[in-house]
């Protein structure tokens, strides 16, 4: 079985609690221990520096090595030790000394003294702990080949030990357990904003929504952003969404009559028998709805594309605009369409999207002006570039104005037809507009009645 988040977090937390409390006992237990360590062989250094010389003082003179005392003319009995020991200190000092007989140790010692503890115990800086770890031990030499083994009692080390077990056998379940206890409050109430944004997002998922904001979302902490990132996440898709409905209902609404023009032309045309003029000429205007078809479905493509899939490139957009102008004159010999540069211009942006978007610009003004002059004008400067189309035509007044570049909207019908008889659809100011959006620049349309109309299309450097 899979654990939660939650659950996952609070065994964690305890874990992690668990070291950390074994950690601390052992540093603990290490310096206690020393401690105890150090102030008993303090002591002992204390009790060795008394005994010591009177041990030594025992001894009669030319008796050094001990042989004879320990072969019954002793100098140092059981009760010289433990009278030495009991005028020293009484609580739990016992004493031991160790000659050499041959090539066997023996010893004399007081009758508690530790069983156990070797006679070959050799003198050192510090002392030994006897077997049970109830004495520790301190070794000194006397004189000739004697030495001197002084034993305290040390069972507090064992029993400082012992509580320190003890105690820690209590306290790392209780702190494992309190820790696992407070590791599933503390996840809870971090993961709360999760379930927050979890049933936000089932939310929209059931609404439709895509652009309801979540809750929490922002530039604060981890979830906050996550929030941002899914908020973002779900208004792009709410914008493909749009703009795969809005290409279904433009196609749905632009094609249909199209379509059913072209197919009650053909069916008219096959009903009888025509001269050859009558076909060219039917023809003609086959190809011209055709013509009017493709544009219209190559204005929807564009619309709907992803903005993500904008390439970006360097773009001589004066390259752009003297084609526009050329295709401009070839769509209409009489128009009168003029170039003016002010040198090369090159912006980072889409070539493809660009230059529909100038040329949409230019014949839109040949379109609605087909009397009046048409100036493209391509300027550069350290913001950006500018691209302009003007004409001395009829403008439009403030009503219409500011309903151009809306999709589909066409002033009336005699604006809607062009020169060449192919009528417009009311896509290409938008379509503008939107290139102009996708390169973080804007359109900007101007007109006053009776004094021209002008498109700007500013792009940023």
């Amino acid at each position: 079985m899979r654990l939660t988040l939650r659950a996952r977090l609070a065994v964690w937390a305890a874990l992690a609690t668990g070291l950390a409390v074994a950690l601390v006992a052992a540093g603990l237990f290490w310096s206690v221990n020393g401690f105890l360590r150090q102030a008993q062989e303090a002591r002992l250094l204390s009790v060795v520096g008394a005994v010591q010389g009177r041990v030594e003082g025992l001894l009669r003179p030319g008796r050094d090595d001990l042989v004879g005392a320990l072969l019954g003319v002793a100098t140092v009995s059981q009760r010289d030790l433990e009278r030495v020991a009991g005028a020293v200190d009484r609580r739990g000092v016992d004493l031991r000394v160790v000659a050499a007989r041959g090539a066997e140790l023996v010893s004399v010692g007081t009758a508690s003294f530790p069983a156990g503890v070797p006679l070959t115990l050799r003198a050192g800086p510090g002392g030994y702990l006897s077997a049970d770890g109830a004495h520790l031990i301190l070794v000194r030499p006397l004189r000739g080949d004697a030495a001197l083994q002084v034993a305290v009692d040390a069972r507090s080390l064992a029993e400082a030990r012992q509580a320190f077990v003890r105690a820690l056998v209590w306290l790392l379940p209780l702190a494992l357990l309190f820790s696992l206890l407070v590791g599933w409050v503390v996840a809870g109430r971090l993961l709360r904003p999760v379930r927050t944004l979890e049933n936000a997002a089932r939310s929209v998922g059931e609404g439709g929504d895509l652009r309801v904001p979540l809750p929490g979302a922002g530039d604060g902490d981890e979830l906050a952003r996550l929030a941002l990132t899914l908020q973002q996440s779900f208004a792009r898709l709410a914008d493909a969404r749009d703009r795969e409905q809005g290409f279904l209902r433009a196609a749905a609404h632009d094609l249909r009559s199209p379509l059913a023009a072209l197919t009650a032309r053909v069916e008219g045309t096959l009903a009888r028998d025509r001269d050859a003029a009558r076909y060219r000429a039917d023809l003609r205007e086959i190809g011209t709805d055709i013509t009017r078809l493709s544009t219209l479905a190559n204005h929807l493509l564009l619309l709907a594309r992803d903005p993500g899939a904008a390439q970006r490139a360097p773009v001589p957009l004066l390259d752009l605009a003297a084609d526009a102008v050329d295709r401009a004159r070839e769509l209409d010999p009489m128009a009168d369409v003029d170039l003016v540069a002010g040198g090369p211009v090159t912006v980072a942006g889409d070539r493809v999207l660009l230059g529909q978007a100038i040329w949409n610009l230019t014949t839109n003004a040949v379109r609605h002006a087909p009397q009046a002059t048409v100036t493209v004008t391509v300027q550069g400067g350290p913001d950006g570039a500018t691209v302009t189309v003007q004409d001395d035509g009829p403008g439009v007044d403030a009503a219409t104005l500011a309903r151009l570049g809306e999709a589909f909207y066409r002033p009336d019908a005699s604006r809607a037809a062009d020169a060449s008889g192919v009528g417009g659809h009311g896509l290409g100011l938008a379509l503008a507009r939107h290139v102009a959006a996708l390169h973080g620049g804007t359109l900007e349309l101007l007109s006053v009645p009776g004094q021209g109309f002008t498109a700007a299309l500013h792009l940023p450097a």
